[in-house]
């Protein structure tokens, strides 16, 4: 390891005899490859997910279609989109979006068709359309299930981001498949620059997903928020405990009287 260039190059200045950028730069690079693949996979994956899921038809279909990308290594659709596509950012675009778009796309549909029927029904008796139950009633509870998934999808975005410096793009994958071109085993420099490179991209992932954790707690109403937590830990709701005593308790006065 050699650790006398890593400051500089976490400043800004190109790492010494590998022609690797600084670290700004190429985390800047990511970003891009992060949040353009992820706009298009929200602006796709949720409208579908909210119609599927409020109409209740196709739903199995449409998952089935986007999760159909996955079987497909990650690698394997970069490599396909650059033999079609050529050099440039439309290779990792493809690629990225198309991983994005199941997790959104699938808790977005389950989140809508959890929302429970009788409160649906409630809605359409006060004379609510079936647009003002969806944006009123069905988004607002089903929005803790879809932040889920934004979260799942943008933790896999930013590592697999790293891919494009497999066909000659930047980021933080750069350093990475320079370390390991270069040997490794044979040179500190590339195994700094692997180490350090490793560690970066984990610290973004890391930052991303507690970032979106805080925009979900301020989008997400606190009570919807609590019980959200609350279901994913298989802990019943505050008051759940005592409402079951209490209806046993009656239920049996009723049966002695």
């Amino acid at each position: 390891m050699n650790w006398e260039h890593v400051l500089p190059w976490l400043a800004g200045q190109e790492y010494p005899n590998t022609g690797v950028p600084g670290v700004p730069t190429l985390l800047y690079e990511h970003l891009l490859y992060v949040v353009v693949p992820l706009v298009l996979a929200l602006a796709i994956a949720i409208p579908v997910g909210l119609w599927v899921g409020h109409i209740g038809k196709g739903g199995t279909l449409a998952i089935n279609i986007a999760n159909g990308g996955r079987a497909i290594p990650s690698l394997g659709i970069i490599i396909i989109a650059f033999i079609a596509f050529s050099a440039g950012f439309i290779p990792v675009y493809i690629t990225l979006t198309a991983m994005a778009i199941p997790p959104i796309l699938t808790n977005t549909y389950v989140g809508v068709r959890e929302v429970d029927p009788e409160i649906r029904d409630a809605a359409a008796g006060m004379g609510l359309s079936g647009w003002e139950i969806l944006r009123g009633v069905e988004i607002p509870m089903a929005m803790p299930v879809i932040m889920a998934g934004v979260r799942t999808s943008a933790v896999q975005v930013v590592a697999t981001a790293t891919l494009a410096a497999y066909i000659g793009l930047g980021g933080l994958g750069r350093p990475i498949f320079t370390g390991l071109a270069i040997g490794p085993q044979f040179n500190p420099d590339a195994k700094t620059l692997l180490v350090v490179a490793c560690i970066l991209v984990a610290i973004l992932a890391v930052l991303t997903e507690q970032l979106l954790g805080l925009a979900e707690r301020a989008i997400v109403p606190t009570g919807l928020m609590r019980k959200h937590e609350q279901e994913r830990r298989g802990s019943p709701p505050p008051g759940a405990a005592a409402a079951d005593t209490a209806q046993r308790s009656s239920e049996q006065s009723a049966v002695s009287a």
